[in-house]
C-alpha cells in the first residue's frame, strides 16, 4: 500500500536536497497531450544522479510512488498519475548537461534531461548527427525517449531509441545507482540491463544519463513527395528503392488524402503541395555518401517507379527550404489531428505484407460501429501506422465517447489477428494496460510481472503504468 507525498514527506525530501528542489507542480506537470488524464503530486527537481538516488531512497523508505517526468510529450499517459495517493513527480529537466563527446568514436554521453534538439545541435557542432527525429524534438528529453523506446521517422534506417543507445546510468527502486555508461559496442558482461530499462517507462528505475550512438553528418540528400495508387504500390516502391539504394533510404512515410483534408480544415494557412490531394502519397528521403549524385538517384527511382505504374506524379524538393517545407507538412498532420479531435487514435505496427489488406478492410469494420472519418498515415518503412478515427464534420469526439472503446477494440483485434502490435512506438503507459493484458503472450506477461516484483517489490516506480497495480 502506497502513501501520499504529503507535507510531512515534502519536508523530509527538502531536508536531503538543495533549496528549490521540492515544490508544488504547475499545470504542465499534471496534463498529457491527449487530455485523457489529470495528474497530481509533489514536484521534485533534482540536479544530479546522486540527488535522484536520495529521492528514490526516501520514497522507498516512505513507500511513496514516483512518476518520472521528462518533457511531458508521451501519448499514453505514462507521465501523469491520477487519483490517490499523490506521488512524487520526479522531473529531470535540470539534469540537461552534455557530459562527454567523442566525435572520432561517434559517441556522446548526456544527462537524461537533455532536450533532443540540444542533442542534435551538439552532434552537428562536431560534424555528426543523432538520427532520432520527432516532431516534439524541442521539448522531448533523452530519458523519456529511452524510457518509451521512441521511434520517429528514421527507424527504417537507424532503428528505435534503444538501437541508438550504448549504455545508461540509472537509479534502481531501492535508490542504488547502476552505472552502465559505456562507449563500447561489444560488452557481454552478463545481462544487458540497459535493454530492460529502455522501454520500461520508468517502472523499473529512473534513467539519469545515457551514452548515445552518433553517425556522420548528412551526405547527399534528396526528398520527394510522390503520388502512388495505393498502399500496395507504396510497398512495391519501397522494395524498389531499397534494391536500388540499399541502406540509403532514411525515411519512407505513407500519407492518406485525409491528412491533407484535415490540414485544409484545421490549419487553412498551410500551403498544400497539390491543388487536388491524391488518395495516397509517399514522402521519401534518401541520404547518399557525399560523392554520389542523389538527384540522379532520385530521378532514376522516379522514372523506374513511374514505368512500373507505382508513381503517377510527384514533387521533388529543389532546395533545403523545400525539403523542410515537405517535412513540415508531414509534422503538421498530427497537429491538425489534435485540432479535429480523434475519437480513437491507434499506434499500430503490422508485417509489411499485411498492411494493404488491413487498410482495405478496416474501414468497413469501423463503419459497422458508426459514421467516422479515418486518417491513416505513418512510418510505412518500418510497418508503423497511425490509424486514427475521427468524427465527421459537424460532430466532435465527445459525441462518440460511448463508441471509443468499441472502435479501439475493433482496430486492435484486426491488428492482432494479422500478427501486428497495438503499441508500435508510443508505449503502454496507462492507456493500453488492458490491451497489454488482452493481446500479449501470457508467458511474457507473467515474466514482466515477475521482473517488476523482483526489482520493485514496493511498487513505487510509476505505479499503474504498463502493469496494473496488484
Amino acid at each position: 500500500m502506497l502513501n501520499p507525498a504529503d507535507a510531512a514527506f515534502a519536508a523530509r525530501l527538502a531536508s536531503v536536497l538543495p533549496p528549490d528542489s521540492v515544490g508544488k507542480p504547475d499545470a504542465r506537470y499534471l496534463v498529457e497531450p491527449r487530455g485523457r488524464w489529470q495528474g497530481r503530486g509533489l514536484l521534485v527537481r533534482p540536479r544530479s544522479t546522486s540527488e535522484v538516488s536520495a529521492v528514490v531512497r526516501q520514497c522507498a523508505l516512505g513507500q511513496v510512488g514516483i512518476v518520472p517526468w521528462g518533457g511531458g510529450t508521451g501519448l499514453v499517459g505514462g507521465q501523469v498519475m491520477p487519483g490517490e495517493p499523490a506521488p512524487v513527480i520526479l522531473s529531470l529537466e535540470r539534469m540537461d548537461a552534455l557530459r562527454d563527446l567523442h566525435a572520432s568514436e561517434n559517441v556522446m554521453t548526456v544527462d537524461a534531461g537533455m532536450i533532443l534538439a540540444d542533442v542534435h545541435k551538439a552532434a552537428a557542432d562536431v560534424g555528426r548527427r543523432f538520427p532520432l527525429w520527432l516532431a516534439s524534438e524541442g521539448s522531448a528529453r533523452i530519458g523519456g525517449l529511452l524510457a518509451t523506446n521512441a521511434g520517429g521517422i528514421n527507424v527504417l534506417r537507424y532503428g528505435n531509441a534503444r538501437d541508438l543507445c550504448l549504455g545508461v546510468m540509472a537509479v534502481l527502486p531501492d535508490g542504488s545507482v547502476m552505472d552502465g555508461l559505456t562507449r563500447l559496442r561489444k560488452n557481454n558482461m552478463g545481462y544487458d540491463l540497459r535493454h530492460l530499462l529502455i522501454g520500461a517507462e520508468g517502472t523499473l528505475g529512473v534513467i539519469t544519463a545515457a551514452s548515445l550512438r552518433l553517425y556522420p553528418a548528412e551526405g547527399a540528400v534528396e526528398t520527394a513527395l510522390l503520388t502512388v495508387p495505393n498502399p500496395k504500390a507504396a510497398l512495391d516502391l519501397l522494395e524498389l528503392a531499397q534494391g536500388r539504394l540499399p541502406g540509403m533510404i532514411s525515411a519512407f512515410e505513407l500519407i492518406h488524402r485525409m491528412g491533407f483534408d484535415f490540414l485544409a480544415e484545421a490549419m487553412p494557412d498551410r500551403k498544400l503541395p497539390f491543388d487536388t490531394p491524391p488518395d495516397w502519397s509517399v514522402l521519401i528521403e534518401i541520404d547518399l555518401p557525399p560523392d554520389m549524385d542523389a538527384a540522379a538517384a532520385m530521378a532514376g527511382l522516379y522514372a523506374t517507379g513511374e514505368a512500373r505504374g507505382l508513381i503517377s506524379d510527384g514533387l521533388l524538393a529543389s532546395s533545403r527550404t523545400q525539403r523542410a517545407q515537405l517535412w513540415q507538412l508531414r509534422e503538421d498532420i498530427p497537429a491538425a489531428n489534435r485540432k479535429i479531435g480523434a475519437v480513437s487514435s491507434h499506434d499500430v505496427s503490422l508485417p509489411l505484407g499485411e498492411i494493404p489488406g488491413f487498410v482495405a478492410t478496416a474501414p468497413a469494420v469501423i463503419a459497422r460501429i458508426g459514421d467516422f472519418r479515418i486518417n491513416c498515415f505513418g512510418h510505412l518503412g518500418d510497418g508503423n501506422l497511425h490509424y486514427n478515427v475521427f468524427p465527421v464534420r459537424g460532430k466532435t469526439r465527445a459525441d462518440h465517447d460511448h463508441q471509443r472503446e468499441a472502435v479501439k477494440e475493433a482496430v486492435h483485434d484486426m491488428v492482432h489477428a494479422l500478427g501486428g502490435s497495438v503499441s508500435a512506438e508510443h508505449g503502454i503507459g496507462r492507456l493500453k494496460i488492458k490491451d497489454l493484458e488482452r493481446y500479449v503472450d501470457p508467458a511474457k506477461l507473467a515474466a514482466m510481472r515477475a521482473i517488476k516484483a523482483a526489482l520493485d517489490p514496493l511498487g513505487i516506480m510509476n505505479p499503474g503504468a504498463v502493469l496494473r497495480q496488484m
